[in-house]
């Protein structure tokens, strides 16, 4: 039990949690790109994405995984989001903090989707069944390559007037 939740709940909420903040992620990266100010989506976007992180840390863990070092990168970049946006108010250069970090705290929970994707779903399972195969790197290299490309574009895109609060 986790939380009080079988193991099996516990990990369905979990994953809730991921997909919620993958599809705002989606509409807070689409605003950034439109220079619009964070809205709720945005709050959504950062709140779910930080709880996806703790959530994953209350597995339990018995040796460093690749999960746990996304874990700890996610919490470092999603610090910095929050720091940025809610605490200096996008001022100055934490702008671009903020649009950084924010879009490489997408792009973890995006690489994580696939990584459970080609492990989950049975067709990308047997294209990719250790995932060192092609179609696994092809597939996490286009994602990087997009979310690359949109970062950039929101980079040079997200200039809003200051941010006032939630």
């Amino acid at each position: 039990m986790i939380l009080g939740l079988s193991f099996e709940t516990f990990t369905l909420l979990h994953v809730v949690i991921s997909l919620i903040g993958i599809v705002t992620g989606v509409f807070a990266l689409a605003g950034m790109l439109r220079n619009e100010a964070p809205g709720w989506m945005t709050h959504v976007f950062l709140i779910t994405t930080a709880l996806t992180t703790i959530t994953g840390f209350l597995f339990p863990i018995t040796a460093f995984t690749p999960a746990l070092g996304v874990g700890v990168i996610s919490s470092v970049l999603l610090l910095a989001a929050f720091l940025a946006l809610y605490g200096l108010r996008l001022a100055g250069h934490w702008r671009w903090v903020y649009v950084i970090t924010a879009t490489a705290a997408f792009y973890l929970n995006c690489f994580v989707l696939v990584v459970q994707a080609f492990q989950k779903v049975p067709a990308l399972s047997d294209i990719a069944p250790t995932q060192s195969e092609p179609p696994f790197a092809i597939a996490q290299g286009a994602l990087l390559i997009v979310l690359l490309w949109l970062g950039w574009r929101a980079l040079k895109r997200f200039h809003p007037p200051m941010f006032s609060g939630a």
